[in-house]
């Protein structure tokens, strides 16, 4: 796919709404949880989690300057550390990590669609509501590139609507001076007990997503200066709407009433506010900021197939290599694909969770992703080495804060009852797609 959609605009929405817009409505209860209600703590958490994504935007836009192949993580893997690395991480991320990330965040969309006209709150609904919706949304980004790029366009605006205010509402009308005295009198207890370690778990969801954009690189118009510009930008627009949404709503309804509330407490803020027909405006604002957030992962997601099938990575390729002219070129076998992906990981989270287990089936892959990411971080280096990066910060200091990041957020994964099940799923999916390549090397020279 030769054809350039994308201008800058897009490629920062992408990754400031795919990041922003799902984790930070329904992970606040979980962070406050685990640092005992200390919003202090809480910001404190946020800001080092943070480390991983500024540093490794920055760290990754040294090679998006380099190379605009299609597949971004697939792409900058087979250029600078390996071919079959690149297969490897290739089935992680086609098999695991995004489709997973789709059904989760689809899944949200059920939760918050349910909120907004009544629905009743069940498992089943949220399920249902949210495969419906990640349904439409695959349909979307398969008949229109460039309508998908307008939704996440659009989405991306209207979506910082109730995290402003909320955040002022907060300052303005909540209490922020007896909150904050009593976390930093509280401060040592909560600390001390390492409880907040798991924060970094929900931390990290409600920061992922920003590599999914690198996926569409060799769709973006003059990708080799938009693309690193736009990993840039995004990292500290995201923290500083997460910080703030957090805080405000910490001090507008209280942490107590946020860790009871769990995923309703946006929309009781809101009617604190603006009274049940505000609350359902501001609802329904959030529910086009989670369905954004999917439409972006989405958006990225149907190209990954069609990434690994040009290079012969992954079983059917000469079928999921084909372009459609009809539809400007849109790979949509790789669409339908990842759709059926998607589906079978909405179907196991939903077992998940019907059985009791804590978190969601996307946080594991989450974690091991940032694994990934520091073999990266390390091509930077090497290119610093061989002088083809000059600057000492851009090739030694950035990926150097962006690996201690990246552990900072393998640190909360691991604490996680079925981690080490989960991560030796997901290195054998890699090691697999290790193997295929190996296999059919000779086949694909």
């Amino acid at each position: 796919m030769n054809k350039r959609n994308y201008g800058l605009f897009t490629a920062v929405t992408m990754i400031t709404g795919i990041v922003i817009g799902s984790g930070i409505f329904f992970k606040s209860d979980d962070i406050l949880k685990y640092t005992n209600g200390n919003v202090l703590l809480g910001i404190i958490v946020f800001i080092a989690a943070a480390i991983a994504i500024v540093f490794g935007c920055l760290a990754i836009s040294q090679l998006a300057t380099r190379t605009d192949k299609p597949g971004g993580l697939v792409a900058y893997a087979e250029e600078f550390v390996g071919i079959r690395s690149s297969c490897a991480f290739g089935w992680f991320q086609t098999f695991l990590y995004l489709p997973t990330l789709a059904a989760v965040v689809s899944w949200v969309t059920g939760i918050y669609i349910s909120q907004l006209f009544g629905i009743p709150a069940t498992l089943e609904n949220w399920t249902i509501i949210g495969t419906i919706n990640m349904t439409l949304l695959f349909i979307l980004n398969a008949l229109s590139a460039k309508l998908g790029g307008v939704v996440q366009n659009a989405s991306m605006i209207i979506k910082l609507i109730p995290l402003l205010l909320i955040a002022f509402a907060g300052l303005a009308f909540g209490n922020p001076g007896n909150i904050f005295a009593n976390d930093i009198e509280a401060f040592p207890a909560s600390a001390g007990n390492f409880t907040w370690l798991a924060a970094f778990a929900p931390i990290a969801f409600s920061f992922d997503g920003w590599i999914v954009s690198t996926s569409i690189s060799n769709e973006i118009k003059n990708s080799k200066r938009n693309l690193p510009l736009a990993l840039t930008i995004s990292p500290f627009i995201i923290l500083i709407a997460y910080i703030a949404y957090f805080v405000g709503m910490s001090f507008l309804i209280g942490p107590d009433s946020i860790m009871e509330q769990e995923d309703g407490s946006v929309f009781t803020a809101a009617n604190k506010l603006f009274g049940g027909i505000g609350a359902k405006i501001i609802l329904t604002f959030v529910v086009i900021s989670v369905l954004g957030t999917a439409n972006g992962v989405i958006l990225g997601y149907i190209r990954m197939p069609f990434s690994l099938a040009v290079r012969k990575m992954i079983p059917g390729s000469n079928q999921l290599a084909k372009e459609e002219k009809k539809l400007n070129g849109m790979p949509l076998n790789s669409a339908i694909f990842a759709y059926v992906m998607s589906l079978a990981w909405m179907a196991i989270h939903y077992f998940t969770q019907k059985y009791g287990m804590r978190g969601d089936v996307s946080e594991i892959s989450i974690g091991i992703s940032y694994f990934n990411y520091i073999i990266l971080y390390f091509a930077v280096m090497r290119l610093a080495r061989k002088g083809e990066i000059k600057s000492k910060y851009k090739g030694y200091v950035i990926p150097v804060l962006a690996t201690v990041g990246s552990f900072v957020i393998i640190s909360g994964s691991i604490t996680h009852p079925l981690f080490f099940y989960y991560a030796a799923i997901c290195f054998g999916v890699m090691l697999a797609g290790s193997l295929f390549y190996q296999k059919n090397e000779k086949i694909i020279i």
